[in-house]
């Protein structure tokens, strides 16, 4: 029997097939042990692509958190990181369209091979805003990671290098990815049941 968990009850981290956040319910769409699978295939070809070179991973904050701690488990050779923040959605379901930087990255990128990791790309203006925010540094290279993509949502020409999952265009909660703050901390990915 399936069961269904509101996120404002005090509970142990959710492993329901549903869940309720703000109102809305969300079924279990990604699990943890599927996330960690494809993260270390991701982490794997990092490391045979930048093998005998120390990439700088840029950790887009706040979403991009675990997939960042987790992906750098994953990676067998010598690493940096740095974050930056930013913000497009608010509180909202829905990306405004706007993209602000608030927080800058500290290291410098010159000559450096950059890896920018995101939660999810779905319109795809935020990864067009960090990519020309990393170009004018002058890395050595730049590549990109996110866990999750929406193709049929993305409005930018924007390359993205490792992808962990196509997704379709609905709203996801859940490890790292929230909903007006909340969720951040659930472990698996929940996804807006239509239903």
């Amino acid at each position: 029997m399936a069961t269904t968990r509101d996120l404002t009850e005090t509970a142990p981290p959710a492993t329901d097939e549903t869940i309720t956040c703000q109102g809305e319910r969300f079924r279990l769409y990604l699990t943890d042990e599927a996330i960690q699978s494809r993260l270390q295939e991701i982490g794997t070809a990092i490391s045979e692509e930048y093998e005998g070179r120390t990439p700088i991973l840029v950790s887009v904050l706040n979403g991009a958190f675990m997939v960042t701690a987790d992906l750098m488990r994953y990676i067998t050779i010598d690493c940096e990181i740095d974050f930056m923040k930013l913000s497009s959605y608010g509180d909202e379901k829905v990306s405004s369209g706007n993209v602000t930087e608030l927080k800058r990255i500290d290291a410098n990128l010159q000559g450096r091979d950059v890896i920018v990791i995101e939660d999810i790309v779905d319109t795809g203006l935020s990864m067009q805003f960090i990519l020309k925010k990393m170009q004018a540094h002058n890395p050595a290279s730049l590549r990109t990671v996110t866990l999750l993509h929406k193709p049929t949502s993305n409005d930018t020409d924007v390359t993205l290098d490792y992808v962990g999952f196509d997704i379709p265009d609905l709203f996801v909660i859940g490890y790292g990815l929230d909903y007006g703050q909340i969720a951040r901390n659930l472990p698996h990915i929940y996804i807006l049941d239509e239903e």
